[in-house]
């Protein structure tokens, strides 16, 4: 039987929040959602809200504005989610999202020190840069590009991240577990900020051409958020887990032209793919990585940790949900 307990997301408001706001609620929780909407939605909890009653508590607002007041003696554990996230917000507004990043985590890992609070960190598989090997494995070094090159301020400031909440674990601050998400995907994803699979769904839909970038061939793994969310409060509940860093996600490859052609013919659409050169698409200091896959072995020894929800069905439950947003 589970004990209910009192949790805290940031970044409650957004496609992975809000599932894991679902997946507290479900099972008995109180939540507590801070979300300054700069990328989530309220529309995100309309379910959460529904079900919850006054086990919800949401406050609009950043973390570093909301969590002073707040008391960390009545939170169990926090989740944080919050974060400055996609390829194209990244490209367009690096200052913002260094910022957020960095100051936002620097701000909930404050918060979570007063009363010693287990918290879990959303990262990245942006944390491996250029990658030295594939598959991607946690204790992996790292290699970036030049400071000159955006995407990699994204990469840099989420590697920050982690070194903070690893030092507050070794220092006896606050028990932390980080999370690298590979490509988490799902209903409630917008393609509005880069993410691919949303985007390419929602061009499918409109019967609007879906533009493959560079050559289509580089290679992805999509793990649906379903899969995603029950795995996190285990790895925060479980102290054993605290001060180890685990990627998250599927192990198959998909390369992106292909992705493109299995969304048009499963949602029957007419639409032309086209290959957008990346200096196009972003511009000349842009880079890409080829490949892109989870070593899994941590996980699935630690939780035994499986998805089970193929690809098919994600791009069917996603396109589902488009259709009445784009309807209304």
């Amino acid at each position: 039987m589970h004990l209910a307990r009192t949790i805290l997301v940031t970044g409650g408001a957004g496609f992975i929040g809000s599932h894991l706001v679902d997946h507290l609620i479900d099972r008995g929780d109180r939540v507590v959602v801070v979300d300054d909407l700069s990328t989530g939605r309220m529309a995100n909890l309309d379910r959460a809200r529904e079900v919850a009653g006054d086990r919800l508590e949401v406050h609009v607002g950043t973390v570093s504005s909301v969590l002073p007041g707040l008391d960390p003696a009545g939170i169990d554990g926090i989740h944080h989610l919050a974060a400055a996230v996609g390829v194209r917000l990244v490209v367009d507004a690096p200052i913002r999202t260094i910022e957020t990043n960095v100051h936002e985590t620097s701000a909930v890992l404050a918060f979570a020190r007063r009363a010693t609070v287990p918290l879990l960190l959303a990262s990245t598989s942006e944390v491996y840069g250029k990658g030295l090997r594939s598959p991607f494995a946690e204790d992996d070094d790292v290699v970036y590009g030049p400071t000159t090159v955006p995407r990699w301020s994204y990469a840099c400031s989420k590697a920050i991240d982690e070194y903070l909440a690893l030092a507050h674990h070794r220092e006896g601050l606050v028990p932390a577990v980080i999370v690298r998400f590979f490509n988490t995907v799902g209903p409630r994803q917008s393609g509005e900020y880069g993410m691919v699979l949303p985007r390419f769904i929602d061009a499918a839909l409109r019967g609007e051409r879906l533009e493959v970038h560079g050559d289509g061939r580089q290679s992805r793994c999509f793990c649906d958020v379903r899969d995603v969310v029950p795995v996190l409060p285990r790895l925060l509940e479980e102290p054993e887990r605290h001060g180890r860093v685990f990627n998250v996600g599927r192990d198959e490859l998909v390369e992106i032209g292909d992705l493109a052609t299995l969304i048009r013919d499963r949602l029957e659409s007419t639409s032309e793919i086209v290959h957008v050169p990346y200096e196009e698409a972003f511009d000349d200091r842009f880079e890409d990585l080829r490949t892109r896959q989870p070593d899994l072995t941590r996980i699935r020894e630690a939780v035994g940790f499986q998805p089970s929800i193929p690809l098919a069905v994600t791009i069917d439950d996603i396109a589902a949900s488009r259709r009445g947003e784009l309807a209304g």
